[in-house]
């Protein structure tokens, strides 16, 4: 693994015993960033995918299509980076509204509250060894520029307002309170931990990167029918059954802005990774 921060991040601010409770909620996760020359491409931002000969471009009906957004090659990720049930071949795709017809944001107009959105946002998985054709982007699309992306394992933590994460510092799942309220003993690691946690990036796997609260929180509520309030119990267990499939940030080189230069999070259950059920999978944006 390149990057340890994490671990080393608990060992300097944590007592032992609680040290090693916090490292065992750590993930492998794999991060992507622009390919030097040289350097294999594992991903890529933009450009134009390679749809299965004779598959359909994907689109929200009566919206129109959606636009490419990366493109991710599963044979080729570091493995030790990813979840046992990631798919071991073919590539994944994935696919948003932005908004073309009727935003000026370069948001995605889907919502995560209306299930008849959901279909604003696609991950195709492609299986190894099918016949594919690169696809020219349909004409009311202007394709994101070409960006190839190469990829480091490293650890990944979840956000401190997450359930795991209050129970295993708080020892009883409160809500984790107000900084001046923060047990003393805590404050160095979540004020380090803060300072760390600066870089959102692109990403596979482990734990998501939020901008404005655990994005696994969204999802679930969204799950459950929108009708539970933070920090309830069902909305803690539901937030528990998702984990990141991947993140994509603004890139100025692929010229991408989410929002105010937010980001992409897709969210899957796991028994859906495990049985490559990638229409299940479900997208929210931050910024």
């Amino acid at each position: 693994m390149t990057d340890e921060r994490y671990s080393r991040l608990a060992a300097e601010h944590l007592p032992a015993d609680l040290a090693d409770r916090w490292t065992a909620l750590l993930r492998p996760c794999v991060r992507l960033r622009r390919a030097a020359d040289g350097e294999q491409a594992v991903a890529t931002l933009g450009g134009e995918p390679e749809l299965p000969a004779g598959a359909v471009w994907p689109g929200w009906p009566g919206h129109g299509p959606l636009s490419f957004v990366a493109s991710v090659r599963c044979s080729a990720l570091p493995h030790a980076g990813l979840p046992a049930a990631f798919p071991q071949d073919g590539t994944l795709l994935f696919f948003c509204f932005d908004g073309h017809d009727d935003m000026d944001d370069g948001g995605s107009s889907g919502s995560l509250d209306a299930p008849e959105t959901w279909d604003g946002a696609q991950v195709l998985h492609v299986p190894g060894g099918t016949p594919v054709l690169r696809t020219e982007t349909p004409r009311e699309l202007e394709p994101y520029p070409y960006v190839e992306l190469a990829a480091g394992v490293e650890e990944s933590a979840p956000d401190l307002w997450l359930p795991q994460a209050r129970e295993t510092l708080l020892g009883d799942g409160r809500p984790w309170p107000d900084p001046r309220e923060t047990p003393a003993p805590l404050r160095p690691f979540v004020r380090a931990f803060r300072r760390l946690r600066t870089r959102i990036g692109h990403q596979i796997g482990g734990h998501a990167i939020p901008v404005q609260g655990p994005v696994e929180y969204e999802v679930a509520n969204a799950a459950l029918g929108g009708v539970h309030s933070w920090g309830t119990p069902a909305l803690d267990r539901e937030a528990q059954r998702w984990i990141l499939l991947a993140q994509f940030d603004s890139d100025s080189d692929a010229k991408m802005t989410w929002g105010d230069t937010g980001a992409l999070y897709w969210l899957i259950r796991p028994e859906h990774l495990a049985t490559h059920r990638f229409d299940q999978a479900r997208l929210t944006m931050q910024c």
